[in-house]
């Protein structure tokens, strides 16, 4: 008997390799979260549990510098990965949207897709025990009708839903029409994070 596996959907995980450009991001975060009171009142107006500057700022590779250098490691580890995806590009890809998330105890962000990109990713800059991981849903599962569940002990491959845990210093990059959320954080302090789109 052969089995053919089809239609892959990868995920790069990475480190960023850099523990001082972290911490110097995690200072950007927590004073962003301190300063940008546009973004402090989206979050507040929009019910997100902590603060994000999705909706307020859009240029921090040329207000930070720490936040530029994230950029050009950021370009190396997107250029790999969309090599790995077979992509055929007539450029690389580039960074056109980059913001900072600092999750609250009992916040989460519910299943979503991030449209008009091509790869998106997260690099983790502080990660609590207990804090939700990052959980990917199968392109596919809408269309499964009548298909029964996976075994408890199915291959990561085969399940519907598979969850990665973030540690600090880690970088996910994924096609951007994958369905992915951020499960509940049960830890007891903030979950730091900045999330990206290249096009």
């Amino acid at each position: 008997m052969t089995i053919r596996n089809l239609f892959h959907t990868p995920i790069f995980e990475g480190d960023l390799g850099d523990a001082a450009l972290v911490e110097a991001l995690l200072g950007m975060a927590h004073t962003l979260a301190r300063d940008d009171r546009a973004g402090v009142r989206w979050s507040r107006e929009h019910r997100y549990k902590g603060y994000t500057s999705y909706a307020s700022l859009n240029d921090l590779p040329l207000r930070d510098p720490d936040a530029a250098a994230l950029v050009k490691k950021l370009d190396r580890h997107v250029a790999a990965f969309a090599k790995a995806c077979a992509f055929d590009l007539p450029k690389r890809l580039k960074c056109d949207s980059l913001w900072v998330n600092i999750l609250k105890p009992g916040g989460m962000h519910s299943s979503h897709i991030h449209p008009h990109s091509v790869v998106s990713g997260t690099l983790y800059l502080d990660v609590p025990e207990g804090a939700g991981g990052l959980r990917f849903e199968d392109p596919r599962l809408p269309l499964m009708m009548a298909a029964p569940i996976r075994c408890g002990d199915a291959p990561e491959a085969l399940r519907p839903h598979v969850t990665i845990t973030p540690r600090p210093g880690m970088i996910l990059l994924w096609e951007s029409w994958l369905r992915h959320e951020v499960e509940a954080h049960g830890g007891k302090s903030e979950r730091v994070s900045i999330s990206f789109n290249y096009s």
